[in-house]
Formats: structure tokens, sequence, C-alpha cells
């Protein structure tokens, strides 16, 4: 068995080598950066600039789906007629707003960690916690609550006159118009998400920033890494753009359809 799962961890290595955009054999530091300070192998920093992709990449992806959940969940809260729930999640939205992202970085990142491990050693565990330096990254809340509010009472009173539970309602009624309004401000704030990442490099993330100013300071060449860096984030903003353009107009012509 283990010589399986090491024969497809060749594979997998094999794959990801020929089909990295970067360092691969059709890989744009390949082609184009030829023996210069951005190419791959032991004479460049190819190879570093490209995992610094990855992880930022990565990092976007990963953080997306938690704020796209405990964003649907605030703007729920918002919505509730519970007066102590509507409250909460006020004061959260405004602490959250109000402060830095930086700051609100360092906060989750050591902060949050510190309550924890105090947490799990006043239980008599030794294990360690290693937090995700943006599990509180992107929260969509105001989006979604104003796609919400967006969509007319009527939609759940027809839903109650068909039968249909509030949670059968939510989902076959709400959440398909919920998606296809809130689409355009959710596209600005994953190319929002996929800038802020930069902000990891500061506790030590190997993302794109972190990679490019580490080679910046050793070859003493800042314009030529920096500015490689930009136009990393303009590509990856370029291609997120086109493929959100492709969701809009699928979402736009299956509101049509229907």
């Amino acid at each position: 068995m283990s010589g399986l799962f090491s024969a497809l961890g060749s594979v997998w290595a094999w794959i990801g080598h020929v089909f990295d955009p970067f360092c691969g054999p059709a890989g744009a530091f390949t082609l184009l950066a030829g023996d210069t300070l951005i190419s791959c192998g032991a004479t460049g920093w190819g190879d570093e600039i490209a995992l610094g992709v990855k992880v930022t990449v990565s990092l976007a992806l990963a953080t997306l789906p938690v704020g796209l959940a405990l964003g649907f969940m605030i703007a729920l809260a918002m919505q509730s007629q519970e007066k102590s729930l509507r409250t909460a999640t006020g004061v959260y939205t405004t602490i959250f707003r109000g402060l830095p992202e930086l700051l609100t970085l360092f906060i989750v990142y050591y902060g949050f960690q510190i309550f924890l491990q105090g947490v799990l050693t006043w239980l008599g565990s030794e294990s360690k916690v290693e937090i995700n330096a943006f599990v509180a990254g992107m929260l969509a809340s105001e989006v979604l609550l104003s796609a919400f509010r967006a969509i007319p009472n009527g939609q759940y009173e027809a839903g109650s006159a068909l039968g249909l539970s509030r949670r059968k309602t939510m989902w076959l009624i709400i959440l398909p118009q919920l998606i296809r309004i809130a689409l355009p401000g959710l596209s600005n704030l994953w190319l929002v998400l996929l800038k802020d990442t930069a902000l990891v490099s500061v506790i030590g993330l190997a993302d794109i920033l972190r990679q490019t100013g580490i080679a910046a300071r050793v070859t003493k060449e800042a314009f030529l890494f920096y500015g490689l860096a930009c136009l990393i984030y303009l590509g990856l903003a370029s291609l997120s753009s086109i493929g959100l353009s492709a969701i809009a107009r699928w979402a736009n012509r299956s509101g049509v359809s229907r």
C-alpha cells in the first residue's frame, strides 16, 4: 500500500511540475526569464516566487468560503426578529469595520491563538494551536444583507402559501435570487480579498509580497521584484475578472430562463 501511495505521489508531483504556469516546461519564468534573477532553479528566484503565488491563491480560496458562511449567518441574524441577535451582530460589524485590517490580523493571529492555547492548558491539554492568519478574512455580511433587503417580503409569503417550510423557502426561492443579486458585490469582495492577502507577509507567511521582498533585499533589485509582484497581482486580478464575468453571465441567463 505504501508503494501505491508513493507512486501516486510521484505522478502528482510530475503533473504539478508539467502544468506549473511559472516553472514548468512551458512556464512563464522558464520561457522568458532565461538565466536572469527570476529564472527557476538554483541561480534565480523563480521557484520562491512561484511558491508565493500558490500561497496567495490558496489563502484567498481557503478564506472565501469561511467569509461567505460567516457573512451569511451575520446577515440572517441582522434580519432576525430577535433583538439580542441584531444587537450582537451590530456590535460585531461595528468593531471590525472600525479596526484597521492589519490590527485585526494581529489580534486574530496572535491574540486568539494565545487565548485558545490558554483554554487548552486550563483543560489539561498540552496540544499546540495554530490559527490560520486569515480565518477572519473576508466578511460578506453587508453585501448579503443588502441582497436580502432587495428581495420583497412577498417572496417569503408566496413560499408559505405554497406550503413550504421556512427552510425550504430559503433554499428554493430566496437563495437563488440572493446569489444573483449579491454576485456583483461579492465579486468586488473577492478582488479585495485577493489583494489583502498581502498583509499576511508581516507575520511570516511566504506569499507573493514576502517572497519578492526577500529577493529584493538579497539582490538589491527592488524595482525588478516589486514590479514583478505588481504584474502577478494584476494577472491574478485579470483572470479573476474573466471568471467572475462568466459566472455573472451564467447567473443572469439562468434568471431570465426562469
